[in-house]
């Protein structure tokens, strides 16, 4: 199975930006320490195509989002 991405990176990659392997956007939500949480929710989202049927995943990614917030 393909792994979600962005459309706004890959729309992008299509208008000649060279693309360098991750996603942007990716790469820095790896740098918060959410990326497993955000990618729970990008397969849920693949899968279900509306994420009022992907709450848990929505919860358990901003709770993520939150606590490192408030490290900072």
């Amino acid at each position: 199975m393909a792994k979600p991405g962005h459309a706004w990176s890959r729309a992008a990659a299509k208008q000649g930006e060279a693309e360098e392997g991750e996603d942007p956007l990716d790469a820095r939500i790896a740098r918060t320490g959410c990326l497993e949480q955000h990618r729970q929710l990008q397969e849920c989202m693949a899968e279900r195509q509306d994420w009022r049927h992907c709450q848990e995943q929505v919860r358990a990614f901003g709770a993520c989002m939150a606590r490192r917030q408030q490290r900072e």
